[in-house]
């Protein structure tokens, strides 16, 4: 089995909001991964006391835990049961119906030697290779879809019509794109941040087949490198508009 996981901040500044971890059970035999985004809020109040890192420290946690302990629960239910469980950490002190109340985008994975489930919701995505090579993104599109429409985000998060993240309703499980393949039928899963995924889709540097081969090739870090690579080159966004020059990047490779 191989693993790599690399993570970076956009800005050395502050906490790097992303969450990347895989758990292997003692049996050794399967496994889980999970790799979270955090959303940035605006500046200005957001209803919580805590940092949007503190969150996706304790949604991933549970969401890892509940993964690779709970396999009678499928991953929807494992969602659910984390964005509960950390709901339940500080709705004392802070108001989680608040539309900006601290969220992510969530990838999660997991296998055993029949077969590999995985969910999918926000832009952040899960490339799987298949045993004879190709690469598959699985991806929340909705929030493409919405901007070439034309809409403005920020009314349609966690609206219907709009784009759904995991913050504080259990509920938004059952908007994740979810499926299975047979385990014979996987070579190998990544998962990615967007900050990582720009390397295709805002910078064109190569489509999804490119970056997976530059991930076994040269592992996570290096796709990262070369994401910065690209930013520290275009620094005011001029050849590749932006909203942040540089951002949280996490990457996780597994060969299972």
């Amino acid at each position: 089995m191989r693993i790599e996981l690399a993570t970076a901040p956009g800005d050395q500044q502050y906490p790097n909001e992303d969450y990347a971890s895989i758990a292997l059970p003692a049996s050794g035999s399967g496994g889980a991964l999970v790799v979270l985004d955090g959303v940035t809020p605006p500046a200005g109040d957001d209803g919580c006391v805590h940092s949007v890192s503190w969150f996706t420290a304790r949604l991933g946690g549970s969401l890892l835990e509940l993964s690779g302990s709970r396999r009678d629960m499928p991953l929807t239910q494992c969602l659910s049961e984390a964005i509960a469980r950390t709901a339940a950490s500080h709705s004392s002190t802070c108001d989680l119906s608040h539309h900006l109340t601290p969220q992510a985008t969530a990838v999660a994975a997991r296998w055993d030697a029949e077969r590999i489930e995985y969910l999918v919701l926000s832009d952040s995505v899960l490339l799987i290779e298949s045993a004879h090579g190709g690469v598959t993104p699985v991806l929340d599109d909705r929030i493409d879809r919405l901007r070439a429409e034309g809409k403005r985000l920020a009314p349609l998060r966690n609206a219907e019509g709009g784009f759904f993240t995991a913050a504080a309703d259990p509920a938004v499980s059952d908007k994740a794109v979810t499926g299975e393949f047979p385990r014979g039928e996987v070579r190998a899963l990544a998962a990615l941040t967007d900050g990582a995924t720009r390397w295709v889709e805002r910078f064109g540097e190569g489509d999804w087949a490119d970056c997976f081969a530059l991930l076994r090739k040269e592992g996570p870090q290096a796709l990262i490198d070369r994401v910065r690579a690209v930013e520290h080159a275009d620094p005011d966004g001029t050849a590749f508009p932006r909203g942040k020059t540089h951002d949280d990047a996490a990457v996780a490779f597994v060969e299972p």
